[in-house]
């Protein structure tokens, strides 16, 4: 039986917290900030957690996580 592969794309853009919940980074922060305002962009450099609804896949893709 071969090794479980993980999705190293994935690995690089999910980390798990001390409680098992699956922590990512938000979406919309990397360019054409000059148009967000500064309580957006404060916003989204917060950390956020794994939806319910997209949890079994981001599990999926890090069997070993």
């Amino acid at each position: 039986m071969p090794k479980i592969k993980t999705n190293r794309a994935a690995a690089k853009r999910f980390r798990k917290t001390g409680t098992g919940r699956i922590k990512r980074n938000k979406a919309n922060a990397s360019h054409i900030m000059t148009k967000k305002t500064t309580k957006r962009k404060r916003g989204l450099r917060q950390g956020d957690m794994v939806d319910s609804a997209n949890l079994k896949k981001v599990k999926r893709l890090l069997p070993n996580l």
